[in-house]
């Protein structure tokens, strides 16, 4: 089942989220691109924070998945002791799991926590900071069915 996620419950969600996260004190936000993107834009703002960093990942083809999870785009988190993946959504995991150790094989003393809006009960990688379980598909205002669903309303 399809599920619309307007603007208005992202406004909310994101308040929450914030803070969550202002009590572990993240020195960087790594928003996956690009479902995290606005997230991580959101959230860098709320928690004044400059260090919002982006990894690419192409794990989908629209609604269908692919085989294999293609990353590229990390930021040097050389210098950093502390760090947060902001993502929409942990459906599957493979995505988060797939950057989680790449960056740990590149950064082993980094501390890495997830953050994403939307968790479903079977993924491989439960978010540190979430807002709500979810076993539907979720369309985002921001993806493009949502943006033509949003422009309806």
């Amino acid at each position: 089942m399809k599920k619309f996620y307007s603007y208005e419950e992202f406004k909310n969600d994101m308040l929450n989220l914030s803070n969550q996260l202002k009590d572990y004190n993240p020195e960087a936000l790594i928003s996956i691109a690009r479902g995290g993107m606005t997230i991580g834009h959101f959230l860098g703002e709320s928690l004044d924070m400059r260090k919002v960093y982006t990894i690419n990942a192409i794990h989908y083809d629209d609604t269908e998945k692919l085989r294999d999870v293609k990353l590229f785009n990390f930021p040097d988190l050389e210098n950093h002791k502390n760090v947060v993946l902001v993502d929409d959504i942990s459906d599957s995991g493979d995505t988060l799991e797939a950057i989680i150790n790449v960056l740990n094989e590149k950064y082993p003393t980094l501390e890495i926590k997830v953050a994403t809006i939307f968790y479903k009960e079977e993924t491989k990688v439960k978010p540190d900071f979430y807002i709500k379980k979810t076993t539907d598909w979720i369309v985002f205002f921001w993806d493009r069915e949502g943006q033509k669903k949003a422009l309806t309303l």
